[in-house]
């Protein structure tokens, strides 16, 4: 299988050569040049454990893999998680699940795409015999996960950028207090789309990125979403037959790459009768499902920082969908986001996606609500998920990371807060990071100056 860019100037790629540039030299992200109908496949795959439904999954877009080495790197980027089933679907009552996708090594749910990703490219530097640095942004959770993703691991250098003073304290000690030779906690002035506004320009000069080996790790990079699809198949599988046309998953997200995996299985051939977008006061995607208008706007903290996010990197991926894939058409609505930060949809699938939206008042007084009515105690991203759900379906609530990472959220809503041993131990260990301004020409000296 190829895959293209969104914006049509960059040559088919395989799925190793996709994962590792991450983002299309043109600025575009790749997409499957086909996307595979899997809904043959499905009966098969009922009965299957999380990592052997991974590797069924992932084997129809990595093709370029040995089948057995492919399942080798599945297997052990989930042999760490902590919950036997991986990703266990909890019933809270009738016609409400949450899928808890908080049991691997750094409790959120970008571990499912990121352990993943780091084993590819062990496989990728063995295979070629050179080296790679990996850059991402983040506003919490992705940058500890790509972080434990590429732990320790020969020939390879990982550079996090997160904005100072806007993730948890716990968020930020997963990446600071790592130890690791290979690891580059890098906080910047500013906010998230500051610094991933840094990275996608430090992507966009060609030269550079070659030179040093750059790839991305964040959410434009394809294997994650791909990877990300899995739990939403998994959690599917795990219903009733009967109920399984009627399930609406409700995602937490900021970045829209959540959902967009979600949504990208439903284009697969499995039948989900909706997905609910779940934003906090940053609602830029709010705002979009509900007048159909993508508009950024400015960042406001809130207590629940991994949604602080006024630009949807994953956007593009639908809107190539959206448009035909028409790239000329992608190209010309992406400079216009750039010039004027908007773009209104000619028409919008309103009855596929829904939204909602919840501010640190309402977050606070879910968190007690789904505490007292269900004796489940939920994060404040997982809590904007239970504002307005639809009672004509059955809801599946992604829960996408460990209450525990959020104790002052979790302390002031309820009056206590859980522990997790992992985040303990964080706390007696020295913190480890670098402080730049989120400029292209800072941050690109750092990274040619270090790493392998």
């Amino acid at each position: 299988m190829k895959y293209l860019s969104t914006r049509g100037q960059t040559p088919p790629h395989t799925f190793s050569q996709a994962v590792a540039v991450g983002l299309a030299p043109d600025g575009g992200l790749f997409l499957p040049e086909t996307l595979p109908d899997i809904s043959g496949h499905l009966a098969g795959w009922e009965k299957l454990g999380y990592a052997d439904l991974c590797f069924e999954f992932m084997r129809l877009f990595a093709t370029d893999i040995e089948p057995e080495v492919l399942r080798g790197i599945v297997a052990k980027s989930y042999a760490a998680f902590a919950h036997p089933e991986i990703a266990p679907l909890r019933k809270l009552r009738d016609r409400l699940h949450v899928l808890e996708l908080f049991h691997g090594p750094t409790l959120a749910f970008k571990d499912f795409a990121l352990q993943l990703l780091g084993n590819l490219y062990e496989h990728q530097c063995r295979v070629t015999g050179q080296g790679i640095k990996v850059l991402g942004a983040t506003s919490g959770d992705t940058g500890a996960a790509a972080i434990h993703g590429l732990l320790g691991k020969p020939d390879t250098a990982v550079f996090v950028l997160y904005p100072e003073g806007r993730v948890s304290p716990l968020q930020e000690r997963q990446m600071t207090c790592t130890g690791a030779d290979n690891v580059y906690a890098i906080a910047v002035d500013g906010s998230f789309d500051d610094a991933q506004r840094a990275l996608k320009a430090i992507f966009g000069d060609r030269e550079f990125s070659a030179q040093q080996r750059l790839s991305a790790v964040n959410s434009i990079n394809l294997a994650r979403v791909l990877a990300q699809c899995v739990y939403y198949l998994f959690a599917w599988l795990r219903m009733p037959a009967a109920e399984r046309s009627h399930i609406e998953f409700v995602v937490p997200t900021g970045n829209f790459g959540n959902v967009f995996a979600g949504w990208l299985l439903s284009r697969m051939g499995v039948p989900v009768a909706g997905f609910k977008v779940a934003t906090n006061r940053n609602d830029l995607l709010h705002r979009l499902f509900t007048t159909g208008e993508y508009r950024s706007g400015s960042v406001t903290p809130s207590l629940a920082p991994s949604m602080d996010i006024q630009v949807a990197s994953n956007f593009e991926r639908y809107l190539s969908y959206a448009l035909g894939g028409d790239a000329a058409a992608v190209r010309a609505v992406m400079e216009q986001i750039g010039a004027t930060g908007a773009y209104r949809f000619a028409s919008f699938d309103r009855n596929l996606f829904s939204s909602s939206r919840a501010d640190d008042a309402e977050i606070s007084a879910i968190i007690r609500r789904v505490q007292a009515e269900h004796g489940y105690l939920v994060d404040p991203h997982t809590a904007c998920a239970f504002r307005d759900l639809n009672p004509a379906r059955t809801s599946i609530v992604l829960a996408t990371a460990h209450p525990a990472k959020f104790p002052d959220a979790i302390r002031a809503a309820t009056g206590g807060a859980p522990t997790h041993p992992a985040l303990e131990a964080l706390k007696s260990r020295a913190v480890v990071k670098h402080r730049l301004p989120p400029t292209v020409a800072a941050i690109k000296a750092f990274i040619a100056a270090r790493g392998m």
